[in-house]
């Protein structure tokens, strides 16, 4: 910023607040993305008895949701660089919400992939645009505690999901859930389509806000995207793949086969698993804005990026250890507490993952960067999905899985480090358009 003896628009708190505003419409994104999400495995034990699924049935259909959200996000990222955050976004939220819809048609196992992999291609559009939108609309000092906010409706959504699914499955079938949550994303769309405008051109920005927004993005203004395949010569770019790859799997862990897990190890069912789940997500959302609010007030304080960054992330991964011995322990509430920790220490992980693609890279290029990296965490669920589904059906125990969860995120951040050992210092736009 722009040294001054006094406050300016640049510096001083700013008057307007819409990229707040922006922000919640985010957040609400978000919380749909991830109830439309997680309806499948709130469901499991419900489905499994009625269908007559197996462990490896029901794998293979997290599988190909998994490998449709990868494919989705290694397209969805250039498509949003270029069309932009306001028709990217749309186009998104109404395949997912098709799809979300379209599972209460599936009987079979095949019917169920087949959904689950249009609702993957849809749903990859979430963080690539929202993450995008964050960059347009806010300066650096505030985008993690803004990505801790969106993220925060992953919580949400992963809250809200064992307390609507129930209700409507019990009392209208399995697949009033389906129908009734889908539609959530068609009032979120009009929404956007009234409410979303770039900064420069939004009716509401006052002029101290847009210098706000604009103080600390000269270094990449108006710059052009970078190539898409030029975007593989970076060790930044490696590093989030690195990050996403390695510790994603944990939160599908999460999302997938916690209500399996309670029902196997505690004996809960539909019913009752719903106050574990929410304690457990609810802590989540803990994590995602404590994350985001750590390494935003470390760089207020004086730390570097670098060092903000990396040290809301060291913390995240030692937090995240202990789900080790979640299997171990009798106690639910022990269990859960475990749980729910390691779940708030990987939504502070991720706040600060995404934050360092619009630290290191040009807004331009921002959406890119995330498809590419969060492929890679899709590709590590897909991994994820037949290797816990493997272990389950012959071992019949989550303690290997949770063994290796509480792992990843150590390994991730000495990889990320190595790759990247300052983010401080971002990619420059003038040198990567000439490797064009």
């Amino acid at each position: 910023m722009a040294e001054a003896t006094g406050p300016s628009p640049a510096s001083a708190r700013p008057r307007g607040n819409v990229r707040w505003v922006i922000c919640a419409l985010l957040f609400f994104a978000t919380t749909i993305n991830y109830i439309d999400r997680q309806v499948i495995g709130i469901l499991k034990p419900l489905l499994q008895t009625e269908l007559g699924w197996t462990e490896v049935d029901y794998s293979m259909i997290v599988f190909w949701f998994q490998a449709a959200y990868g494919i989705g996000l290694l397209a969805s990222g250039p498509i949003i660089d270029r069309v932009g955050s306001k028709l990217g976004y749309a186009a998104a939220i109404t395949l997912w919400s098709v799809a979300a819809v379209a599972h209460a048609l599936a009987r079979s196992p095949m019917g169920f992939a087949t959904a689950r992999f249009a609702l993957g291609l849809g749903e990859a559009g979430n963080f690539p645009a929202a993450i995008k939108s964050v960059a347009e609309w806010f300066p650096k000092k505030e985008r993690a505690l803004a990505a801790g906010i969106l993220n925060a409706g992953a919580n949400v959504g992963a809250i809200a999901t064992p307390i609507i699914v129930p209700i409507l499955a019990i009392n209208y079938g399995w697949q009033a859930a389906f129908i009734g949550t889908g539609l959530l994303g068609f009032v979120w769309l009009v929404a956007w389509l009234l409410l979303y405008r770039a900064p420069e051109r939004h009716p509401h920005v006052t002029a101290d806000e847009l210098a706000y927004i604009r103080a600390d993005q000269d270094n990449d203004a108006g710059a052009a995207p970078i190539r898409w395949g030029a975007l593989f010569r970076y060790r930044a770019t490696w590093a989030f793949v690195a990050g996403k790859f390695l510790t994603d799997p944990v939160w599908y862990l999460f999302l997938f086969w916690l209500p399996d897990f309670f029902a196997k190890r505690h004996g809960l069912d539909l019913k009752s698993f719903g106050p574990p789940l929410i304690a457990v997500y609810l802590l989540a959302d803990v994590g995602s804005i404590g994350g985001g609010w750590l390494s935003s007030a470390l760089i207020k304080r004086g730390y570097s990026v670098n060092a903000g960054r990396k040290l809301a992330l060291l913390a995240s991964a030692i937090l995240v250890t202990p789900i080790i011995f979640a299997s171990s322990v009798s106690s639910l509430t022990a269990a859960v507490a475990i749980i729910g920790l390691a779940a708030a220490a990987h939504q502070g992980w991720s706040t600060n993952l995404y934050t360092m693609v619009s630290d290191t890279f040009p807004k331009s290029s921002v959406a890119s960067v995330m498809g590419i990296g969060s492929a890679a965490g899709a590709v590590g669920g897909m991994i994820m999905s037949r290797y816990v589904g493997q272990v389950l059906e012959t071992v019949g125990s989550y303690v290997p899985i949770f063994l290796w969860a509480g792992s990843a995120y150590g390994v991730a951040l000495v990889i990320i480090h190595l790759l990247v050992p300052r983010l401080d210092t971002p990619v420059v736009p003038a040198v990567a358009n000439r490797a064009e």
